[in-house]
């Protein structure tokens, strides 16, 4: 195999950033000051299982963690894991999480991502059903690499597991946390936990918030965007009606109706004369909304004293609507509605073992059900007269077409998914454990009553484009795991596997103008070899966790933007290679201090593949940096019986990367780094505490995607990064 020279660039580096880093050290679980005796337990393997006894890469978030940091939302998670990247093309809270160079090309929104998303273990594959869900967590689990053999819905490039605080049997509990920050910021949150008599439980979940726009409409009477308005709620009933059985039912809802994100339009130039980096001139500024509700009943019986049953059975709805100023400015040259409404039923259910023997399994059957009707509309330069007639009408769009007229496509879209997959492992000897597993998936979807219309300024018919049309497919997938870990005589862990990765077939959902745009993408498939570490030494006070990657990725499915006429048509990138690794590291110098840091390396190549023509072999994935970074300090200050003051900094890093494969100089994300803190007071009872935070102290400016529409439309589309923001939170525990 022949190294690059980024490869080889890795190769050198790594050792010298992990042998620098030998007193900076990233916490595998980021909790912060955490006891060096502390066992961090997650649930990844569907098993509870000290961390560092899981032979995956594996990064698990504290809670409390999270919400000391002031990660309210999904994208925040790219500043504390390595090699996790996104592009927010769909808004905030709707991430398109990349994961080791495994992403999703495609903003449309009735497509699933590579890297899936869970909520309680409960698979959230459209952007319907995100909503707001970033409160009271227990914690969040990333998983590097195919997860086939472990969850029910098959991926290529991982899994982000945001596991909510159950409710618990025992006294009453809670707290409320209060909160106010720039922007005219205003927030709140809490939760309060209920028993109901000795075998029963229940935990009720809320966050709120407000804030000002922070892009500023410099148009006279136009509100300014990328606002916050939010909240949600979580019910959850604790159900223990015998030894070994056990119910959690939850119920959750969100809603989100902030002003809309804003385009920032390139050349600056033209399109940004007399703007400053976070001003903008839009005249769409409609609100943006999206409504979630769902049902989960999580079962779990212990049917002998070696075997146990979990079954999981959800229900999900949820609609997003948002009206984009595509173009940035106050033109109507381009501007695009969308709307998407969903729902899906799935069941997980799930055979345990634990035998205490050499040998246990993990058997499970799934089904999954998901409706889409998804509708968009382009509406090019609606305000062109080009009848010569004063006004404009829909005898412009007839007679200046495209200019002046709006393309609207609609489609209903059923996906079902089946899988039968097992994990097993069996202990060879007391050293070396022999693990795999496979699986089965049956994916079926149907396309239907897809029609795409030119209609008028004032939404008459002016021509059909693409008649009544109706796509289907339905593929079978075989895939698996296979590898072994070494445990150590001092307990440390050496682990090496392969894995197949698949991901379904997908709809195009951006056809606009001729039937031959209508098309299905053939599955993604990804060959994965990992070899990795896990080690913890002195005393347990520092944690040492090392992994490296090779990927064979084909197929990639990618959604490419004509530049020149902005059709839009659903590929697949044949053949990529991904190489890289990750090293976190966590040292607890003392009471007093501890430091964190991570590091994540990537070297992409598409091997085959053509784009609008272009032959893209040898360029290099999109949302792919070479090199990502990640660390902290975190020191107690004070810990006495007046009470605890602790400081926490935060650093993220990333060189820079592509939005696009045709990789494009001038759309080129440079290497940027953020920085965060937060100083903490918690009272000596531990019932009241303050915090007051920052995140993006250095205001960095960046961009989170772009894409090049400047020959067709004559400007480039871009997403920007959120400035600086900072406030102060106030809690009390009871």
């Amino acid at each position: 195999m022949k190294i690059s020279g980024r490869a080889a660039l890795s190769a050198t580096i790594l050792p010298v950033l992990l042998a620098g880093t030998a007193g900076i050290a990233q916490a595998q679980e980021n909790t912060e000051a955490a006891p060096a005796d502390t066992e961090i337990v997650i649930t990844a393997t569907k098993r509870a299982e000290r961390l560092q006894d899981v032979p995956i890469s594996v990064s698990a978030i504290g809670g409390d963690q999270l919400s000391k940091s002031r990660v309210t939302n999904a994208d925040d998670l790219v500043t504390k894991v390595a090699n996790l990247q996104l592009t927010s093309i769909v808004g905030d809270n709707t991430p398109i999480f990349a994961l080791r160079g495994v992403s999703m090309s495609d903003y449309s929104l009735n497509q699933s991502s590579p890297v899936a998303t869970y909520y309680d273990e409960v698979y959230k594959g459209n952007f319907a059903f995100l909503g707001v869900a970033m409160y009271d967590l227990e914690r969040v689990e990333v998983l590097r690499g195919p997860q086939g053999t472990l969850y029910g819905k098959n991926t290529t490039g991982g899994a982000v597991n945001l596991i909510s605080r159950a409710p618990e049997l025992g006294e009453t509990s809670g707290y409320l946390n209060l909160g106010y920050g720039n922007y005219n910021r205003m927030d709140a949150s809490g939760a309060i936990n209920m028993p109901m008599g000795e075998k029963a439980a229940a935990r009720v979940a809320f966050t709120f918030a407000r804030a000002d726009g922070w892009f500023k409409n410099q148009l006279p009477g136009e509100p300014d965007l990328a606002s916050v308005r939010e909240y949600a709620v979580r019910a959850s009933v604790l159900l223990e009606p015998s030894d070994g059985v056990r119910f959690v039912l939850r119920g959750s809802t969100s809603y989100q109706n902030p002003r809309n994100y804003g385009i920032y339009a390139q050349p600056t130039e033209v399109h940004r004369v007399g703007l400053g980096k976070r001003e903008i001139e839009a005249n769409v500024t409609e609100r943006r909304r999206a409504r979630t509700y769902s049902l989960a009943l999580t079962g779990n019986i212990d049917v002998s004293d070696t075997l146990t049953v979990t079954s999981i059975t959800s229900w999900d709805k949820g609609k997003l609507s948002f009206y984009e100023d595509t173009d940035g400015t106050a033109t109507e040259l381009l501007e695009i509605p969308y709307y998407d409404k969903a729902n899906q039923f799935a069941q997980d259910l799930r055979l345990t073992s634990d035998t205490g023997g050499p040998f246990d399994f993990i058997l499970v059957a799934y089904y999954n059900r998901e409706k889409v009707f998804n509708s968009t509309t382009f509406e090019i330069g609606k305000d062109v007269d080009s009848d010569g007639v004063p006004g404009v009408t829909d005898a412009d769009c007839a007679i200046g077409l495209p200019l002046g007229c709006l393309f609207a496509n609609s489609f209903n879209q059923v996906k079902k998914s089946f899988a039968l997959y097992t994990d097993m492992n069996y202990d060879i000897t007391d050293s070396i454990t022999l693990r795999g597993g496979l699986r089965y998936t049956h994916d079926t979807g149907r396309q239907s009553d897809f029609e795409s219309n030119a209609l008028g300024p004032n939404g008459v018919l002016v021509v059909n484009l693409i008649p009544p049309s109706s796509l289907k497919y339905s593929t079978d997938n075989i895939s698996g795991k296979i590898g072994f870990d070494y445990k150590l005589a001092d307990g440390n862990l050496l682990y090496a596997h392969y894995s197949r990765g698949y991901r379904a077939s997908s709809f195009n959902a951006q056809a606009f103008f001729d039937p031959s745009e209508l098309s299905i993408a053939k599955p993604e498939k990804v060959n994965a070899y990992e070899i990795g570490a896990k080690t913890q030494f002195a005393g347990r006070s520092v944690t040492l966790n090392l992994a490296a990657f090779y990927y064979d990725y084909r197929n990639q499915q990618f959604i490419n933007v004509d530049p020149g006429t902005a059709a839009q048509t659903l590929l697949n990138i044949d053949k990529s290679r991904i190489m890289g690794g990750e090293a976190e590291l966590s040292v607890r110098a003392n009471d007093m201090l501890s430091l964190r840091a991570g590091v994540g390396l990537l070297d992409s190549k598409i091997k085959k593949g053509t784009v609008s023509g272009v032959d893209v072999s040898g360029n290099e994935l999109s949302n792919a940096p070479s090199l990502t970074f990640n660390g902290g300090v975190d020191v107690t200050a004070m810990d006495s019986d007046s009470g605890k003051l602790s400081l926490h900094g935060d650093v993220s890093y990333s060189s820079s990367q592509y939005f696009e494969v045709l990789n494009v100089p001038r759309l080129q994300q440079g290497s940027y780094a953020i920085l965060g803190a937060h100083i903490d007071y918690e009272t000596a009872d531990g019932r009241w505490n303050a915090s007051i935070w920052g995140k993006n102290l250095g205001n960095k400016f960046y961009f989170t995607s772009r894409v090049d529409l400047l020959a067709g439309f004559g400007f480039d589309y871009n997403h920007i990064s959120a400035p600086r923001t900072y406030g102060v939170t106030v809690g009390h525990k009871f």
